[in-house]
């Protein structure tokens, strides 16, 4: 048997090698004790050969979850060989994780992927010479085209790999480090000695604190490091870095040739003014309120008009009532079939054009890389709101769906930072929620084109106006990680890639009305037709309407105190999709035209933007509550952060009614007060300065089992 371990930076074509060298011989799972993903393959055609696919990281200091598995696979494990997959066309940042892992003296082959866009931009690397230089078998590789990929494969089979001396840095670090190897000669493998004296001199806390040195080793070790940080004038940390650094500098004058070193490219000329300081948010918030006004108001819409009026409206429920009276089925089965099912899924299933064509344009913008400069502008927001640049990227893809947005926390290093995202993530407006956003714009404010972008920007002001307040609270408190990515060039999309990311996830939101919500629906169209004497009654008079009047003292100051609301919202609970399937439920499944009538009589434009508002902040479905739970780890914040979520909807929905209410000239001084209220409360939060505590780190993450 081959262990083979894949590793490489974030974003360097790891994964698609992966899946290009084991096809669907692929295990997924968490690796132990640890919320980070692990996925292990076998080789196609060499079943004798298993490949670990390692976290994407840029270094094996242990500081994220995900540096802390490589690191403990690469040493403790000992792979046969690493294939260390490198941008080649990011080669510096690239090769100070080459460094590290032949530092490890563990055999590797450097995979230089993505030679097809290497040539595209105009530079060469002369992998014979960067072979030479770094002492290990470097082969040049397209992980997407599949080219070299068998030389690839040749290689990593091979019975002997070929042996190489560790790179050699500045002589005076040199002498410093070995005679660090000298003092731990006998206490860690010969094979190790020159890891474990790096990570000595760096004084690395993992290593500081797990090998075993008796106390004059360590003081020995401890007055080298002083010695050498005079000498240097510099921090161990420091020196090492600088060191692998020059090292990289030498490497790579030598291999690459940049043909467009002083040449302006497309990208660079787009990003002048897409990044600009001054307009990259106003072309954001542009670009955006385009993309709903697609979606919601024109091709989605009419899509969505279609599905609605014709074929949930008179074709499926028509077919379905002529069949089941043929076959004589029983009213009440009828009713189930007919206004429950068909009535409460199609509500649903009506959405499906405008979220396909939602993610249609959101696929072309991520595919031509306009998402990754959103993500880098939003980046300098988000630090001035002490919030984490790598924040956004989670709550880009809760735009899909929350549960993978959450899960895709996983690669924030800070825990705090982690969990406080976490929190967060599900204010963005997820395909579910597109359902509200589309009955609520289209029939409260047909003419309107600011109502369906404007949920999207109230998600992000919930994210920063909560990141502002939360930084102030003891959980929260401490410095925001810095975040680093890489800026693709502006390319064509790619047809088929958005076709299949639009489809994938249109398939996804149908199968779940097809499971989640046809079972809630079957749940709902009993509670409305039945008492709790078990006798089918009027809506009036049923299970429903008992329970959701109990709840409409407490959301009529937000505007929308209706028993079919109040339904709607606890329904929402288990699919966002259900708050408009049960209103259509309890309505008794009326026509588009009668069904837009009734909800223009029960609710005011604001009251339902109110309840638009508050679900879309509010506590999410249980799926994703069950994500938040599982990626916390404890039931307690899970808790907090549904508390948190529920009670800034509600302030946030009752400000935006009562502010309603008191611009149309109706009001009283009951408005007037929840208003002041409700502001008094967010300026609280936003504008008090409360001076954290100072806690230890190490025993803040000793406290909470980290």
């Amino acid at each position: 048997m081959i262990n083979v371990a894949l590793a490489g930076n974030a974003n360097c074509g790891k994964t698609t090698l992966f899946n290009a060298l084991t096809g669907a011989n692929q295990f997924v799972g968490n690796w132990p004790g640890v919320t980070v993903e692990k996925k292990s393959g076998r080789l196609k055609k060499h079943k004798d050969v298993v490949i670990q696919d390692l976290p994407g990281i840029y270094s094996l200091s242990p500081y994220s979850p995900e540096e802390v598995v490589s690191r403990r696979y690469l040493i403790d494990g000992r792979p046969d060989v690493i294939v260390n997959v490198i941008d080649g066309t990011n080669l510096e940042r690239n090769l100070y994780l080459t460094l590290q892992l032949m530092e490890t003296g563990l055999p590797i082959i450097c995979a230089v992927n993505m030679v097809d866009l290497l040539k595209k931009q105009g530079k060469h690397i002369n992998l014979k010479k960067m072979e030479y230089l770094l002492g290990v078998p470097v082969i040049g590789i397209s992980a997407l085209k599949k080219t070299n990929l068998d030389v690839l494969i040749d290689m990593m089979i091979e019975e002997k790999h070929k042996e190489y001396s560790f790179p050699k840095y500045d002589d005076r670090l040199e002498s410093a480090l070995s005679m660090i190897e000298d003092q731990l000669r006998g206490v860690v493998s010969d094979e190790d000695l020159r890891f474990y004296a790096i990570k000595f001199f760096e004084q690395d806390d993992d290593v500081w604190g797990n090998v075993a040195l008796d106390s004059t080793r360590r003081s020995e070790i401890e007055e080298l490091i002083k010695t050498a940080e005079k000498v240097f004038g510099d921090e161990t940390g420091s020196i090492v870095a600088n060191a692998r650094y020059d090292f990289i500098a030498r490497v790579v004058d030598m291999s690459i040739v940049n043909e467009k070193d002083f040449v302006m490219t497309a990208s660079d000329y787009v990003d002048m003014v897409v990044t600009n300081r001054i307009l990259a948010l106003p072309i954001f918030v542009l670009v955006m309120w385009l993309v709903y006004y697609i979606s919601i108001q024109t091709i989605g819409g009419a899509g969505s008009d279609w599905v609605n009026d014709v074929l949930f409206g008179e074709l499926v429920p028509d077919t379905a009532t002529v069949l089941l009276k043929s076959w004589h089925v029983a009213s009440w089965m009828q009713g189930l079939i007919i206004d429950g099912i068909i009535g409460g899924v199609g509500a649903v299933l009506g959405f499906v054009p405008q979220i396909a064509v939602l993610f249609l344009c959101l696929g072309i913008l991520e595919d031509c890389g306009y998402m990754a400069r959103v993500a880098f502008v939003m980046d300098r927001i988000f630090h001035r709101f002490n919030l984490s640049g790598k924040s956004f990227i989670p709550l880009l893809i809760s735009t899909g769906c929350g549960v993978p947005g959450i899960m895709s926390t996983r690669t924030i290093e800070s825990e705090k930072d982690r969990k406080m995202t976490i929190m967060l993530t599900t204010f963005m407006p997820c395909s579910a929620k597109l359902t509200i956003i589309g009955l609520i714009s289209g029939t409260f404010f047909p003419h309107q084109s600011w109502v369906a972008p404007s949920a999207y920007f109230i998600g992000m002001a919930a994210v920063v106006c909560s990141g502002i307040f939360l930084k102030k609270t003891q959980l929260f408190a401490g410095e925001t990680q810095p975040f680093v990515m890489e800026l693709p060039a502006y390319h064509l999309p790619k047809v088929l890639n958005i076709l299949r990311y639009s489809y994938e996830r249109s398939i996804a939101f149908i199968q779940k009305a097809g499971t989640i919500i046809f079972a809630s629906m079957v749940l709902i169209w009993f509670l409305s037709s039945f008492n709790f004497k078990m006798q089918m009654v009027s809506q009036q008079e049923s299970m429903l309407k008992t329970i959701g009047s109990i709840f409409v003292p407490i959301f009529k100051p937000l505007g929308f105190g209706d028993w079919h609301a109040c339904a709607a919202g606890f329904a929402g609970l288990i699919a966002k999709e259900n708050c408009i399937s049960t209103i259509q439920v309890t309505f008794g499944n009326p026509s588009n035209a009668v069904f837009d009538k009734l909800m223009l009589s029960h609710f005011s434009s604001f009251g339902a933007y109110s309840f638009l508002v508050f679900n879309l902040l509010c506590a999410p479905c249980f799926a994703a509550i069950s994500a938040m739970n599982k990626e916390f780890g404890d039931y307690k914040w899970t808790l907090r952060a549904v508390g948190y979520q529920t009670l800034l909807a509600y302030l946030a929905a009752l400000v935006i009614c009562q502010s309603s209410v008191i611009l149309s000239g109706s009001y009283t001084w009951l408005n007037v007060l929840g208003v002041a209220i409700g502001i008094l409360i967010f300026a609280y939060g936003l504008v008090i300065k409360r001076p954290a505590k100072t806690v230890d780190a190490e025993s803040q993450l000793a406290k909470e089992g980290i």
